[in-house]
């Protein structure tokens, strides 16, 4: 179904109760390290029989530099507010992938596509709604016990990585990852599409890694030696998901090959924006500690550009324990969308499979020291070194030169993790700038 609809002064003036330091307040707002001087509504699509909205928001910064947000609306009387769990409004979005509907607004449509898998996982009628709760940079709502529904909020131009690879792993018949059922694309007038919702199995799980490393780690001796068989575990899995995105090289999107000169260059190069990137949005003590260790850094991350003979493939690209599900036999792989402060054409391109290694370190350094910093967590000093040995182990072990490169990127990503702390939690940017002093030496 089509609908015409623009977004007209009765449409604007509700949606001036999505102000700036709403939109800034929301967890899944991108560059809380910048000030919002104007948010305006750009396109308006309705929801079939409904007074919901799939409002298109583009929030410009005190730089001048616009992005723009999806944020579903629903009218009231003093203006628009975001939808509850139970009236149906995450549903009514399934039902439209389901039917490969599209909503027509002033300057754009909103397009649906439903997959194969998904007739047989809506069978049984209504299903109740429940939103992701947690640190989420979108929005996640789980429907009864089959499906999951991921709200896009930050529309960006081009492929969605995550869609693009989950539907890929599908296609190889890769069992570790949830099978994709649909999504959502906005098209602007004359634009670029935007992916702005991913429609995939339920997989039942236990909750996260993160969690349950936490959980280990916090309770008796034994969870310590629990934690540890887990993290091989995760080596082994990292492994057989790097194994899967090259099986197929002869796909242009998904090759695998030796990484050329220029790709070396490349990721050299944007491993030293990172670190300028990480320079640039902290001040005070926080910069000059890190001023203090860019030397070190710098000399570090020479490793990369070094590294002739490495392997370029698509890889995860946002590797941590948050993105593994805890299920009855194992781990689940979710959430392929790439890093967010990234752009898509860097989270699609090919890349180390060792970034990926490098990003599941940090986590594990993120895990140890917060549940120590929690108070009921070992010294980290006591766990880590083991947890870091217990994944490379399972991931098949890493030559000299592979420790090396290894190591630049763990570099590179605490140098992201300043710039994602700086955005969305700035309370947490005292753990990666500590792990870039260590890491540095």
């Amino acid at each position: 179904m089509a609908l015409s609809r623009s977004p007209d002064p009765h449409l604007h003036r509700l949606a001036e109760s999505l102000s700036a330091p709403w939109l800034a307040g929301q967890r899944w707002f991108r560059g809380k390290s910048r000030s919002v001087d104007r948010v305006e509504l750009s396109d308006a699509a309705q929801l079939p029989g409904t007074d919901v909205w799939l409002l298109v928001l583009t929030a410009t910064d005190t730089d001048g530099v616009a992005s723009s947000y999806l944020v579903p609306g629903v009218i009231e009387e003093s203006g628009f507010r975001e939808p509850r769990d139970g009236e149906g409004v995450w549903r009514s979005m399934v039902d439209l992938i389901a039917s490969g509907g599209e909503l027509r607004g002033a300057r754009g449509n909103f397009a649906f596509e439903p997959m194969a898998a998904l007739a047989q996982l809506l069978a049984g009628g209504a299903v109740a709604e429940r939103r992701v709760q947690g640190e989420q940079s979108n929005t996640s709502v789980i429907l009864g016990d089959r499906l999951i529904l991921k709200i896009y909020r930050h529309l960006k131009p081009g492929a969605n990585p995550e869609i693009e690879v989950t539907a890929f792993l599908n296609t190889v018949a890769f069992a570790d990852a949830p099978v994709l059922c649909g999504s959502a694309i906005y098209r602007p007038d004359g634009g670029e599409s935007c992916a702005a919702g991913m429609l995939q199995q339920l997989v039942p799980s236990e909750g996260d890694a993160w969690q349950w490393v936490l959980d280990c780690l916090s309770g008796p001796t034994d969870g310590q030696a629990a934690a540890l068989a887990g993290i091989a575990q995760i080596g082994n899995l990292t492994a057989r998901v790097h194994a899967a995105l090259a099986s197929r090289p002869e796909l242009a999107s998904f090759p695998s090959r030796p990484a050329s000169n220029t790709e070396l260059a490349a990721w050299h190069s944007s491993a030293a924006r990172q670190l300028e990137g990480a320079l640039a949005v902290v001040d005070g003590e926080a910069r000059q500690r890190l001023q203090a260790s860019a030397p070190g850094i710098r000399d570090r991350l020479g490793a990369i550009a070094a590294a002739e003979g490495t392997r370029a493939t698509r890889i995860h690209g946002d590797y941590h324990l948050g993105q593994l599900l805890r299920t009855s036999t194992g781990f689940t792989v979710i959430d392929f969308e790439g890093e967010p402060a990234r752009s898509l054409a860097e989270r699609r391109a090919p890349a180390s499979p060792l970034r990926d290694v490098a990003g599941m370190l940090r986590s594990l350094d993120y895990a140890a020291h917060v549940a120590h910093r929690d108070g009921a967590g070992p010294p980290p000093d006591s766990w880590l070194p083991d947890a870091r040995a217990a994944l490379l182990s399972g991931y098949g072990g890493l030559t000299v030169a592979q420790e090396g490169l290894c190591d630049a990127f763990e570099i590179e990503k605490a140098c992201y993790e300043i710039r994602y702390e700086a955005d969305n939690r700035p309370d947490w940017l005292w753990l990666p700038l500590a792990a870039l002093e260590r890491l540095a030496i």
